[in-house]
């Protein structure tokens, strides 16, 4: 079946449409992104503004119109921390349903975490043993670990790259000073997931997912994403380190020229190399790999789970017969 998975979160409005069956390897037919950096449309009581509402309808409809053309089955609509943490998510949602006809479902950050584990977890599969998953957004960072597809671990912390980078930096480069005040508040808030997590056992694979663990690996010497997406890709923490010393004394138009690096997103890059390395220090990590499957992916698993669940159930009833797909709470994964 072919589905689109819309992800909303706080730098982009990314739609991914796959090919996909239960037990198959999803197959990805199109991919658009609109950068709508809707955590910067933010007011200063961290409601979502008339003109970034307006944008996201636009990009939604958008969206929607590309999935239908596409002969989509299912759009899976999801927003993250953007829409999470403002008090009038409710209005926005329901006037961007009103509007679009699409319901954008509000992923709490421990799902979050959940479906990114689920993707790393069938991307590498059972010999990778007890994993561990980092994913580094634009306003979170998800941490999860455990050694079965649903992890014994899931946490979600106010870290994402974008949000540090509007709360902790005041100039382009940001200063010494700044970089040293955010580190020190990463750390802090850092050290008792890092504990419930480290108290899980050693993992036997350490994962990074998501665009700012691929970029910084990338600056480190890992593969280019010509390479595809099998190629392994490893950021270890003596290459962050020189990496994160590197691109703190660059300004973000500098990094947008480097190779791997996003443009729309380099202004935080900084940021996130901040996260990335306390992150590895307070779980005493060497090395990630590079996982190129994340929560859109894990999303789209979770939702084939579901459905074949559903296909089993119908066909096991007497008289019955399909009832077509879930509402987006009926389908919503919880662990």
């Amino acid at each position: 079946m072919r589905l689109g998975v819309l992800d909303v979160g706080s730098n982009t409005v990314h739609l991914l449409i796959v090919d996909a069956h239960r037990g198959g390897h999803p197959t990805p037919m199109t991919s658009e992104k609109t950068a709508l950096r809707l955590a910067e449309s933010l007011d200063s009581s961290g409601r979502l503004s008339r003109h970034g509402a307006d944008a996201l309808v636009r990009a939604v409809h958008t969206a929607r119109t590309s999935a239908a053309a596409a002969g989509c089955r299912d759009l899976l609509a999801f927003a993250t921390s953007a829409l999470r943490d403002a008090p009038n998510s409710a209005a926005v949602l329901a006037r961007v349903h009103a509007e679009t006809g699409v319901s954008l479902q509000v992923l709490p950050g421990e799902d979050e975490a959940r479906y990114t584990f689920l993707a790393v977890r069938r991307w590498f599969g059972w010999s990778a043993g007890r994993l561990l998953a980092l994913d580094i957004g634009g306003g979170s960072l998800e941490l999860a670990a455990g050694m079965d597809e649903v992890p014994s671990v899931a946490e979600s912390l106010p870290l994402g790259a974008g949000r540090l980078t509007r709360e902790w930096f005041s100039s382009d480069p940001p200063t010494r000073r700044e970089i040293d005040a955010l580190r020190h508040h990463v750390e802090l808030l850092l050290a008792p997931v890092a504990a419930k997590l480290m108290a899980e056992g050693t993992p036997e694979r350490a994962v990074g997912t998501s665009k700012t663990f691929r970029s910084l690996a990338r600056l480190t010497g890992a593969a280019p994403s010509s390479e595809g997406p099998r190629a392994r890709r490893v950021l270890t923490d003596t290459g962050l380190r020189q990496v994160g010393a590197f691109i703190s004394r660059m300004s973000a138009a500098d990094l947008a020229e480097l190779e791997g690096v996003s443009p729309s997103r380099a202004h935080q890059l900084v940021a996130g190399a901040v996260v990335a390395e306390a992150a590895m220090r307070a779980l005493d990590l060497t090395q990630l790999e590079i996982c190129p499957w994340a929560l859109r992916e894990g999303v789209i698993l979770r939702r084939l789970d579901w459905l074949d669940g559903a296909s089993r159930n119908d066909h096991s009833s007497q008289g019955s017969t399909a009832t077509g797909l879930a509402t987006p709470q009926e389908a919503r994964y919880t662990g």
